[in-house]
């Protein structure tokens, strides 16, 4: 019988060989200095995929722009081989971001999907912390659906579906991989919680959206309706009806916004987007996507005893 140990070492084992020469030591310049991390090669013509945080001027030099005063970073790989790279695309509100290397990369790591892990799951991280290339801890997917706050200027987002692992993440490590066992990469590391506590952006089929519109326009288009929301309970009869017992309350409504000039109003529960039901703010969160920029939603609320339909028509997010 195979000892278990030796199992658990084969699977982390093979999980480095395959991952790790993928995994870029970064260092990139930003307003602030030179930043430093991990990033992940994605594609097999050189995108890589890495934090927001990391290369922090992202969002405000794309690669066209890098192009003409030199590159933004340099990325070293496992094998020593490098190459200077230019950021495609950042988005602080995700903390996500999309490089692209000038020169040849190593074959692309696999993306996988969050939404199949469970907790107590092996995973592996792979990265560079404290600029030591080619790191790789091991440990357990120790909780999953957390929350992580970000910020664009005055604009601030909650990253939803947040893996959170005790295996070991130092600085550096942030834009490395969270690997499973099948060799897929299932998120993104990004914060350092606490000794045993580190936090993963998902990749998941969000994720792969943003990810796509980077590579595409070099920033991610949002819809804004100007509300700010909490988790509600229904009343028992309509938790009855719809067969789900919470909705979205509406906390605060901007009176300018775009949920102002429709009639929305501060306590109105809402109970579906677009036919869509909603039952946390993370759920109104992820209908506001570019596809509804300009595109007339009915909202359906329960405002004082009665159910009313309201037509919302969101606007760009303008990040200040």
């Amino acid at each position: 019988m195979q000892d278990p140990l030796d199992a658990y070492s084969q699977v982390v084992t093979r999980v480095a060989a395959t991952v790790s020469p993928a995994v870029a030591s970064l260092r990139v310049l930003t307003p602030r200095g030179e930043g430093a991390g991990s990033a992940v090669v994605f594609t097999d013509d050189g995108f890589l995929l890495t934090s927001a945080h990391v290369v922090d001027s992202g969002s405000r030099r794309t690669g066209r722009q890098a192009g003409r005063g030199g590159a933004a970073g340099l990325a070293e790989f496992a094998d020593g081989t490098h190459s200077e790279v230019d950021v495609i695309g950042a988005d602080p509100l995700s903390d996500l971001a999309v490089l692209r290397a000038r020169g040849g990369t190593p074959a692309p790591a696999t993306l996988g999907d969050a939404a199949t892990l469970s907790v107590g799951q092996l995973v592996v991280a792979v990265g560079n912390p404290l600029g030591l290339t080619g790191s790789v801890t091991a440990g357990v997917v120790s909780a999953l659906g957390r929350s992580l706050p970000t910020r664009a200027g005055a604009t601030v987002r909650v990253i939803d579906e947040v893996i959170q692992t005790d295996a070991a993440l130092n600085p550096g490590n942030s834009g490395g991989a969270l690997v499973t066992a099948d060799c897929h990469v299932v998120g993104v590391n990004t914060a350092v919680a606490g000794i045993g506590l580190g936090l993963a952006v998902p990749v998941n089929t969000t994720t792969r959206h943003i990810l796509a519109a980077l590579m595409r326009d070099g920033r991610v288009r949002r819809a804004y309706l100007g509300v700010a929301s909490t988790r509600a309970p229904l009343p028992p009869h309509l938790a009855e009806r719809f067969g789900r017992r919470h909705g979205v309350r509406l906390a605060e409504v901007v009176v300018s916004s775009p949920a102002g000039r429709a009639g929305l109003f501060a306590d109105d529960l809402v109970l579906s987007v677009a036919g869509q039901p909603v039952a946390t703010p993370g759920d109104l969160q992820r209908l506001m996507t570019e596809d509804t920029i300009g595109r007339p939603l009915e909202l359906t609320v329960w405002r004082r005893g009665a159910l009313v339909d309201v037509i919302v028509v969101p606007q760009e997010l303008a990040l200040t």
